[in-house]
């Protein structure tokens, strides 16, 4: 586990503020995880108390759920003994062993990005789908920015630089594309969303993935349902890259 991964192992605080979360939330989450055929598993990764695994097994999904937090995967097996601890690093399951695997706001709070996103790939069968979501730090359209690098017209503007640098990278030097850090702010009592210390952003998500042996279906900047006809129109462009959220559906080809 990471340094800063050890920081929710003991975290009451975490655990109760993801208690309180309306299932508006995750519901896109949840359904994107969902798999289509009988029979087919799910894994969501970074559980936090289990709501997701809790919708997915009444659906009669074999839903499992994996968290760092001891507080937050008690929660969770209160609605599935299918939730469990785990270091961080490796997950506890074989290759190619579910048909869904996602994270819900989780990888903007690890500490090897690359390398989580690789865990997920790995456990996820051939055909199988990948679901990240997270937030957009690299935003550079948008208001009520809720975090300190996405506010204002100077940060938006470096943001933009940072999204046509990452893309002309991407061509000319692939191997060397790595999210950016930042250091997180805790405060007390704990408040969400600062505590960061990964720039997430869909482009970078996709790239990854897509490295990873991924073919990506779906780059959205919208992470939970919203009236149709707006979210076609949000993400028509490759603006949606800019805006939001960061969510992204991969399907493992191998």
């Amino acid at each position: 586990m990471g340094q800063h991964e050890s920081f929710y192992r003991n975290n009451e605080a975490y655990a109760e503020f993801l208690a309180g979360w309306d299932p508006v939330f995750y519901g896109k989450y949840t359904d994107a995880l969902r798999p289509e055929r009988a029979g087919g598993r799910a894994l969501d990764v970074g559980c936090g108390v289990g709501q997701v695994v809790a919708a997915l097994t009444r659906d009669a999904v074999e839903a499992h759920g994996v968290d760092v937090s001891e507080p937050n995967v008690a929660r969770a097996r209160e609605f599935s003994e299918r939730c469990q601890l785990y270091d961080g690093r490796r997950l506890p399951f074989p290759d190619r062993h579910f048909t869904r695997v996602g994270a819900l706001n989780v990888l903007e709070h690890v500490d090897e990005p690359e390398a989580f996103l690789a865990e997920l790939v790995r456990v996820t069968e051939p055909g199988g789908k990948v679901i990240v979501s997270s937030p957009n730090f690299l935003r550079v359209v948008g208001f009520r920015d809720y975090h300190h690098r996405m506010r204002g017209l100077g940060n938006k503007w470096r943001n933009l630089q940072r999204l046509l640098a990452k893309r002309r990278q991407m061509t000319s030097a692939p191997e060397q594309v790595r999210f950016e850090r930042v250091a997180p702010l805790v405060k007390t009592p704990f408040e969400p969303d600062d505590d960061a210390i990964i720039m997430t952003n869909a482009l970078e998500m996709a790239f990854q993935l897509e490295r990873l042996g991924c073919v990506v279906e779906r780059t959205l900047c919208t992470d939970r349902h919203v009236f149709p006809p707006l979210d076609w129109l949000l993400n028509l462009t490759p603006l949606r890259h800019g805006m939001l959220c960061a969510f992204v559906v991969a399907r493992r080809k191998d």
